[in-house]
């Protein structure tokens, strides 16, 4: 009976953490300053977040590849208008985060 509890207990807090994971990618998304170029649903200067991911959705080395991408920007992989690097204050976990929620979307 304890080991029900303990069960449901740890399913119940592995989802909230989910859901809180979600949440402080999509915070440090806005304060970070990328809805600038981006938002998650049309284009701006960059392309749409839901885009990004489905874009990457069956790319096991997205995660990696979109961190380094989001620190130091690029050009090339959605038209001539370049990714700027992202400001050194924002650190690479808050980048990590941001690239696990928006690889998230859909």
């Amino acid at each position: 009976m304890k080991t029900s509890y303990l069960i449901a207990m740890m399913a119940a807090l592995s989802v909230s953490a989910t859901a809180f994971a979600a949440a402080d990618g999509e915070a440090l998304f806005k304060k970070s300053g990328c809805t600038a170029c981006h938002a998650v649903a049309k284009k701006l200067v960059g392309p749409a977040i839901k885009d990004v991911a489905a874009k990457y959705k069956d790319d096991k080395e997205a995660q990696a590849r979109l961190e380094k991408k989001v620190r130091n920007g690029g050009s090339g992989s959605w038209g001539a208008v370049p990714m700027m690097p992202t400001a050194k204050s924002v650190s690479d976990e808050s980048i990590k985060t941001i690239v696990e929620w928006a690889l998230s979307q859909k």
